[in-house]
Formats: C-alpha cells, sequence, structure tokens
C-alpha cells in the first residue's frame, strides 16, 4: 500500500469493549461461537454448490463468490477482536491497522457489490427468462465477479491512503474494536481533515448508494414483471426465486443504516456494540437466510448430507 505517514504516533490502543470489562468474559465465548457458526454456514454452502453440478449456475456462482466475501470479512476483524478481549495489551502498529482498514473495506464493499450484482441477475432471470443464457452468460458472470471484487479493492485503497496519509501525533487510543474511520479521524491532525473526511465519506456513502439504487431498480423491474403474471401460483413462485437475496440486503442495509446513519456525536460504548451487529451477526445471518430460503440450495443438502446422516444412523 502506497501510504507515506510522517505521524509521531507508531502504534494504536485498540480500546474496544475496555470500558466494561464485565461483559468481556461474555462476549469471548459468543463471539468466538458465531464467527464459527458463520465460518462453518459459509463453507457448507460453497461446499454443497461445489458438490452439486445442477448448482453450478450464475446465482449460486454469485452466492459462492458472496459466501467467499463474508469469509474473508471476518476474518480481517473478528480474530484480532477475539484477541483484544482475551489481553490486556490492545497496542496494533501504524502497518496492522492500516492493513486491517484496507481488507475490511475492500471485503465489506465487494460484500454489497456482489448483492447489486445478485439483484441484477434475479432481475434478469425474472423478466428475460428466454435471453437468460445469453444476458448472464458464464464469461458475463465472472466478469461481473472480478468486477466486484476489484471495485471493493479499490475503495478499500482509496479510503486507508487517504486516512493513512493523514498526521497522528496526539491521543493513540482508538475507541473501538478495529481501526474504523471515525475513531481514527478523530486522532488526526491538520488542516487537511475536515477535507479527507468529507471525500472518504462521499466516496463511501455513493458507493452504498449507488448499490442499494441498483437494487432499487432491479426489484422495480422484479415487481412489474411479477404483477404481470395471471396466476397466484406464479407470482409465488416468481417471488419466491429472489426472496433470500432481498431478506439478506434488508438486514445488510438495515443494520448498516442503524449504525452509520445515526447522527455524529461523542463516540460512546454504545457504538462499539452497535457497530457488532453489522460486522459480526449480519455475515452469520446470511448463510442461514439462503440456506434456509433457497430451494436449490436446501434440496441439495437434504440429498447430499441430511440423508447421508439418516442412513448412517440406521
Amino acid at each position: 500500500m502506497l501510504v507515506q505517514n510522517h505521524s509521531a504516533v507508531s502504534e494504536f490502543v485498540l480500546m474496544g469493549f475496555s470500558t466494561s470489562p464485565h461483559l468481556r468474559l461474555m462476549f469471548v465465548p459468543l463471539f468466538l461461537l458465531m464467527y464459527l457458526f458463520t465460518l462453518l454456514g459459509n463453507l457448507f454452502i460453497m461446499a454443497i454448490i461445489w458438490r452439486e453440478r445442477r448448482l453450478h449456475t450464475p446465482m449460486h456462482l454469485f452466492l459462492c463468490a458472496l459466501s467467499i466475501s463474508e469469509i474473508l470479512y471476518t476474518f480481517a476483524i473478528i480474530p484480532r477482536m477475539l484477541t483484544d478481549l482475551l489481553c490486556t495489551h490492545h497496542t496494533i502498529s501504524l502497518v496492522a491497522c492500516a492493513s486491517q482498514m484496507f481488507f475490511s473495506f475492500t471485503f465489506g464493499f465487494t460484500h454489497s457489490f456482489l448483492l447489486s450484482v445478485m439483484g441484477y441477475d434475479r432481475s434478469v432471470a425474472i423478466c428475460h427468462p428466454l435471453r437468460y443464457n445469453v444476458l448472464i452468460s458464464p464469461q458475463g458472470c465472472t466478469c461481473l465477479v472480478v468486477l466486484s471484487w476489484a471495485g471493493g479493492s479499490i475503495i478499500g485503497m482509496v479510503v486507508t491512503v487517504a486516512i493513512f496519509n493523514l498526521t497522528f501525533s496526539g491521543p493513540n487510543e482508538v475507541h473501538h474494536f478495529l481501526c474504523h474511520v471515525p475513531p481514527l479521524l478523530k486522532l488526526a491532525c491538520g488542516d487537511n481533515v475536515p477535507a479527507v473526511a468529507m471525500g472518504v465519506g462521499l466516496v463511501c456513502i455513493t458507493a452504498l448508494l449507488g448499490c442499494f439504487l441498483l437494487i432499487l431498480l432491479s426489484y422495480a423491474f422484479i415487481v412489474a414483471a411479477i404483477l404481470k403474471i395471471p396466476s397466484a401460483e406464479g407470482r409465488h413462485k416468481a417471488f419466491s426465486t429472489c426472496a433470500s437475496h432481498l431478506i439478506v440486503v434488508v438486514v445488510h442495509y438495515g443494520f448498516a443504516s442503524v449504525i452509520y446513519l445515526k447522527p455524529k456525536g461523542p463516540l460512546e460504548e454504545g457504538d462499539t456494540l452497535m457497530a457488532t451487529t453489522y460486522m459480526v451477526l449480519t455475515p452469520l445471518v446470511s448463510p442461514i437466510i439462503f440456506s434456509l430460503r433457497n430451494k436449490e440450495l436446501k434440496n441439495a443438502m437434504n440429498k447430499n448430507f441430511l440423508s447421508k446422516l439418516c442412513l448412517s444412523r440406521s
């Protein structure tokens, strides 16, 4: 990363949940279980898709890419958070802090881009079923996934370079459990801090709103197409193909809006607790929703694992 920082500060202290030591022992097993279930859930989905050839479709390739982004996103955040909860020293070097910020933003925005791509995929499948294989070809599908990862990487690089080109020469206590932008901006000094804060905010908001508007546009076409279906059974069948994606989108942007659209003020312990809902709970909920609501995936699970489990017991 091309970060040229001339700060006097060489490391930060992640305060995290330090003001609530009585909660730390409860958080460690809770977050560890959530992290393990997130890993196992997403790996399980990837294994099912890889094993079942009839799931080698664009929709399930996008789902597989989404699972990879969630595994990497949680890996960039939760192991470090668990380590800090167990240890008394919460220092993190400048380079490690920049790396964590880069990877968390990269995988987080890749997740948002992939959700937009999945919305486009569902709109094509419902609105143009006869042209689906042409509009969502294997080459086009791969290109969309690559662009999603490239877009996430670019935003991660832009945000990280902008933040760590600021000067940090005062306090080094970050009131969060990871190297996040708002608490680091409060520690930066210099005349360019407001401009950097505005620039980073505009980049992130533009990307997130752009993804959200693309998803809304996709579902506007989907609803219009579903309303044209004469039978109630046909409408239900069409909507069921995108129900899991819609629920994940609502959960993803719902939690994100609670955290990031909150009025700005002094950073409090409650803000850190709220951030865990987006950074820890959302990746856990996503594989559960797709496993329960995706009919093809659920049938493949029953065929490959649950039936064999029943046979082994009998």
